[in-house]
This record gives C-alpha cells, structure tokens and sequence, in this order.
C-alpha cells in the first residue's frame, strides 16, 4: 500500500507514530506532510528508516492509497489545521488510518466524504464490542511472554519491542508481537487499543491477544504502554502487566531523563525503585523479573557518549542492556532467550 503520512510541525522528535511506521511497517511511503520541514527528506532528519519527501500538504501528493496520521499528541485530539488535509485525502479517494482518541467515523464532514468517495475511515484506536474482563489465565500459554515496561511514554517501548522480535526471528527464533498502541497495530495490522478499553476490560484485552497467539509461538513480545508512575497513564500499564502476566520485562529508560514529560513537577525515580515497583507489582499475578534494559540515547550526539550512558545503565540495572538502535539487541537477545 502506497501511503503519505501527516506529521505536521512534530516530525521527527514528537511524531513516534509516523516514526516507528517509516521503521517497521510494509506500507510504501511516498511522502511525510510537515509544513515546517517541507523541501527536506525523511533521510535528513533519520538516516536509518524508509525515505521519503517531506511536502507541505496533500496538495504536494501525488498518488497514495492512504493518509496516515502519524502525531499521537497527548490526549489524542484532533488539531483542525490538519482538517484541510483529510478533505483533500478523502476528496482523492484516499482511505485515512488514525491513531487518536478523536475518531474521525464520527466527524460528519469526514464519514460524510468518506461516503461519497468509497474510502475507509480506520480508527485504530476504536476497541472491538466483545471485549471482557480477564480470567488470570494468560500464564498458561506455552510461549514465553516478554513485556517492555517504562520509565516515563515515549522512551522506546515499542521500538524496542519491535527491534526484538524482528532480531529474534532473523536469529531462527519463532517469535511475534503483541501491540497494545495505535502505532503497533499500524504496523503489525491487528491488536487492541489498550489506553482506549474500558478499565475493567485492560488486562482481559491483553489476555485475549495472549491467548490468540501464545500456543502460536515461542516467544511473545508485548509492547508496553505509559510507565507505573506515570500520574496519568499509570493504569495502562498495570493492566498490561497484570493481563499479559508476562515471564520477563525489559525496562527501557531515556539516558538523562529527569522528570515525566509534560508533567515536569513529578521527577524520574532511580532505576531501582523502578525494578522493585515493577517486579513488586507482577508478583501477585506471575513471577515476572527484570530480566534486560534498554536505554534510548537518540539525543546523545555520538557514539563513545551514548556506549558511556550504556555501561552507566548497565550498572544501575544491574542488568544486561544496550541501546537497540546503535548497538543492536544480542546483549538482550542472549539475557531474554538463553
């Protein structure tokens, strides 16, 4: 599928979605909308993912199966500016993926052109109607269930989560994802919407995804959501963690994060009280250990820096990790799969 991505004035560093989609996904992208980087290539700003032009609008696409609304903004609302946009996508008969908490099926101007064009509306973010409360049996599948978990959003869950399980099966490993978030279902083209389900129903819709795929396969990589002290998300997490009773978990941490994003007045706690809260909180329901670490180091500018915050978090940790991105997974591949 041929598809243009909108990512206006947040690409690269505040467009994970648009990112990780350019990283993993099998969609041919043939252009990123981002009004104040248009003129320049995906490659300009991140050399290791699919290149594309960077243009100013729809206007500036040619043909395309698609808009993608890569964004995810906290709260996952709607920016009119991008109104234009969708029109424009629409009125070319293309189908548009969102990922917000907006769902643009219920917008009447949108599934009004939606309509008249013959296009799809997919609200990734839109749970399915039979979801129910967990039955505490997601232990039972014969894969081994490996969770990332965090210190604050956005530090590298699912890039992580996809970087191993794509490593692992090159290494002969049978191994898949479960995706919790808008971007994973993008990519990985199913999954439910955890920050989206009714609470009761969080863990039970990450059981039933375990259970769908867990006598399927080897290993399960769950990709985790938000962080345990999180003083908004922190329920989404739990939920994963109690739903997917994982085996193992991967705590992915930023190098030199101080404090919670957008909630600057809460600081980052040390990595220990991260390990005891996680593995605390798991025991109940499984005996999950942190087993590995990941550390993103993308703001470091170069390599002998970020191998410095490596062996620093190394040491905290008290476990193997290794910025997946710079330095690959073997040193977590070996620690998760041995």
């Amino acid at each position: 599928m041929q598809i243009a991505i909108l990512a206006h004035e947040k690409f690269p560093d505040r467009a994970k979605t648009a990112l990780g989609v350019l990283r993993y996904a099998d969609y041919d992208v043939e252009a990123v909308l981002d009004r104040d980087s248009a003129g320049s290539r995906v490659q300009d700003h991140v050399p290791d993912v699919q290149d594309a032009p960077v243009v100013a609008g729809m206007d500036d696409v040619g043909d395309v199966d698609a808009l993608l609304i890569g964004i995810a903004p906290i709260g996952g609302g709607f920016d009119e500016s991008w109104r234009g946009d969708v029109r424009t996508a629409l009125e070319n008969g293309c189908d548009v993926i969102s990922g917000l908490h907006f769902f643009l099926a219920e917008d009447e101007e949108f599934a009004e052109l939606a309509d008249e064009n013959d296009c799809e509306l997919w609200d990734v973010r839109k749970p399915h109607d039979e979801l129910t409360v967990s039955e505490g049996v997601a232990g039972d599948v014969d894969a081994e269930v490996i969770l990332t978990v965090g210190t604050d959003c956005s530090v590298g869950k699912m890039t992580v989560s996809m970087e191993l399980a794509r490593d692992a099966r090159e290494a002969g490993y049978d191994a898949a994802v479960i995706p919790t978030g808008q971007t994973g279902i993008m990519i990985e083209g199913w999954g439910n919407p955890i920050d989206r389900v009714v609470s009761d129903f969080t863990a039970g819709a990450v059981e039933e995804m375990i259970l769908e795929k867990g006598d399927e396969h080897d290993y399960l990589f769950v990709e985790g959501q938000g962080s345990i002290v999180h003083p908004a998300y922190s329920a989404v997490t739990c939920g994963i963690l109690h739903g997917s009773m994982a085996d193992q978990l991967v705590l992915c941490h930023e190098a030199g994060k101080e404090a919670i994003h957008g909630y600057e007045s809460f600081e980052i706690p040390s990595i220990q009280a991260y390990v005891d809260l996680y593995e605390d909180l798991a025991e109940p329901v499984s005996d999950a250990t942190i087993t590995a670490g990941a550390l993103n180091t993308s703001h470091l500018a170069d390599d002998e820096a970020a191998r410095r915050a490596v062996d620093e978090y190394v040491e905290e940790l008290g476990a193997p990790a290794s910025d997946v991105i710079r330095f690959g997974t073997d040193d977590l591949l070996e620690a998760l799969l041995e």
